[in-house]
């Protein structure tokens, strides 16, 4: 299967945000990641509704909206009003789990849920028949243009060891200092969509990047 790609809207230029957005839609990429961050949960603030309307409405591939903010469970709905496709939620910010998962799905999103480089895989071993994706953060969240932790792999690994043992097929998507350099690495670990914000955006030609990133195999 071929891996998906998600240009994080993070690192877009802001004053330009229509060109980039038209920018991946004229590439290779699959969706446009979103993050959103509440200055509490994560030390960063990020995007909020106005932005994610304006990005809806120019946007011509799927929204993969990455909640880093406490109590996800009120915004729900909110998010789905404005247009996500994909909702990934915090396993650290959700006391249960379960429902929240459930209510993301019952509204017809995709329902994914990230852990921070903290947190071992084993923590969602109950719960991954119930999710679209898994999005293992390889870098601490809240900002953009961090180096990518080197354990991340070993949990992509042990992450995709799970998804085979239990005969699933959600997606595996990594976030956090991926580049050119570990991108192979990454899909032979078990990444199915890759995240890329700096290196994309950062690049000199950025739908030749995102053409670079998606001939992986």
């Amino acid at each position: 299967m071929n891996h998906k790609l998600s240009p994080s809207l993070l690192a877009a230029d802001f004053g330009n945000l229509e060109r980039d957005i038209e920018m991946v839609n004229n590439s290779k990429a699959d969706w446009f990641h979103v993050d959103v961050m509440d200055g509490v949960f994560v030390p960063n603030l990020s995007v909020g509704t106005p932005v994610i309307k304006a990005i809806k409405r120019l946007a011509k591939k799927p929204l993969d909206v990455h909640l880093m903010i406490i109590d996800p469970d009120r915004y729900i709905q909110h998010f789905k009003d404005l247009g996500a496709d994909i909702l990934t939620v915090h396993y650290e910010a959700c006391t249960h789990l379960h429902r929240t998962i459930q209510h993301i799905k019952e509204l017809g999103m995709k329902a994914g849920v990230s852990l921070n480089p903290h947190t071992p895989v084993s923590c969602l071993e109950e719960i991954l028949s119930d999710l679209d994706m898994v999005l293992i953060m390889s870098v601490n969240p809240g900002f953009g243009a961090q180096k990518f932790i080197p354990g991340s792999l070993d949990k992509i690994r042990k992450l995709n060891e799970l998804k085979k043992k239990h005969w699933l097929s959600f997606d595996i998507e990594v976030d956090g200092g991926v580049t050119l350099d570990n991108a192979q690495n990454l899909i032979d670990a078990g990444v199915t969509v890759l995240v890329a914000g700096n290196t994309v955006f950062a690049s000199d030609d950025p739908v030749l990047m995102i053409q670079k990133l998606k001939t992986f195999k």
